[in-house]
């Protein structure tokens, strides 16, 4: 048993997807993905784990987790929240139709590679919701290069390990120091123009500048990584599924359930009790996983299948089986904003181009968030 058991890790690590794919549903609605770790597919008992109304796990937060545990207090999270959803919501409603159409003729061009491309893409066009056009220049080129080396597929694996500390050590200093200043400003109570304000005017008594630098790199990930990604997979899906014309919304809600960004979100528990009925203790992580969530037989028709005409049924967005941000309290900020901009950018770059793609190769990358294949994307207008 225990060379069973020796053998599992390795196997899932060399393909995780397709380890749970053969595993999943045949042998139940929980997968063992090594000595201590589950991967949960079962929706309702997924939902209960996220919603942690009986203090089974530690709390934890995907969005909010900093080297120093979970950020807090609560109400200091909330007011994240709150303020970073007004910010995100009232600044995308001042942009028009025009800008975004300027925007991709500006920066996609004619033949490009993904999923990068989409990242940059993402990242350019929000990049004045991180930081205000006007501040700091120095600032914005190393979020620029924090994002070439840090949010774009693969990228923590093309740096070496000498290369990726340094710049974790300068990022966590000129940010630090950048909140510091915006908190000493005379505009600490002013509304936020940028969500280096929001993480400012969230200080609480003894808490760390550096920590408040993390939450903020939160932030740029979602952007500059998960968002970028979503867009990605939604390219990728509609050029390989000609076949399958639909609304973006439809297309964009289709490729958050075939491959959720947040694959995995692990939680640890604090008490003995048994999940999917399999008994788990407190040395033990359970993982759930959206990935096997959204294929779960029992609550999608034709789960593995690209099927995007299945959002026009109100049912499927109502659907339990659907947790691609997450669930309960710490679901994403702003996962309505994103998903409908990510609709906009797409129907945009749709409206004027038909699309052709080269895969380089057929399999996602997979680490802490689930990039599409690599492929290269071709425009050619329409017209």
């Amino acid at each position: 048993m225990k060379m069973l058991e020796d053998t599992i890790a390795p196997r899932f690590s060399r393909d995780p997807l397709r380890f749970l794919d053969e595993r999943f549903p045949a042998d139940g609605d929980i997968v063992r993905t090594g000595r201590n770790e589950y991967m949960l597919g079962n929706p309702d008992e997924a939902r209960a784990v996220l919603r942690n109304e009986e203090a089974r796990y530690d709390e934890h937060s995907d969005f909010f987790h900093t080297r120093y545990g979970t950020f807090g207090p609560r109400a200091a999270q909330l007011r994240v929240r709150r303020e970073a959803r007004a910010l995100v919501r009232e600044w995308l409603q001042r942009r028009t139709q025009d800008d975004l159409i300027a925007h991709v003729r500006a920066h996609l061009p004619a033949t490009s590679e993904w999923p990068d491309t989409g990242n940059q893409l993402v990242y350019r066009y929000l990049s004045p919701l991180l930081l205000a056009d006007d501040d700091d220049p120095k600032l914005r080129a190393l979020l620029d290069r924090i994002v070439e080396r840090a949010a774009l597929a693969g990228a923590r694996a093309r740096q070496p390990r000498w290369r990726r500390m340094l710049l974790q050590f300068e990022t966590t200093y000129r940010l630090s120091k950048a909140i510091e200043a915006r908190q000493a400003s005379a505009e600490a109570h002013a509304a936020p123009r940028d969500l280096i304000d929001v993480v400012a005017r969230s200080i609480e008594p003894g808490q760390r500048t550096d920590e408040l630098a993390e939450i903020y790199l939160s932030f740029l990930f979602a952007v500059a990584g998960s968002m970028g990604f979503v867009l990605g997979w939604s390219l990728y899906l509609t050029a390989t599924h000609p076949e399958r014309v639909a609304p973006p919304e439809w297309i964009v809600q289709e490729a958050l359930r075939l491959w959720p960004v947040a694959w995995q979100l692990g939680r640890h528990p604090t008490k003995a009790h048994r999940v999917a009925g399999v008994g788990i203790e407190t040395s033990d992580e359970v993982v759930v996983c959206p990935y096997m969530v959204h294929r779960h037989p029992d609550y999608w028709r034709e789960p593995s299948a690209f099927r995007p005409e299945r959002w026009s049924n109100e049912d499927a967005w109502r659907n339990p089986a659907f947790i691609p941000f997450g669930y309960g309290p710490h679901r994403c900020i702003a996962a309505d904003l994103s998903t409908r901009f990510i609709s906009e950018m797409l129907a945009t770059i749709l409206a004027s181009n038909a699309i052709a793609i080269y895969a380089h190769h057929p399999r996602p990358t997979v680490a802490a968030a689930m990039a599409p294949p690599p492929f290269r994307l071709t425009l050619r207008p329409r017209g």
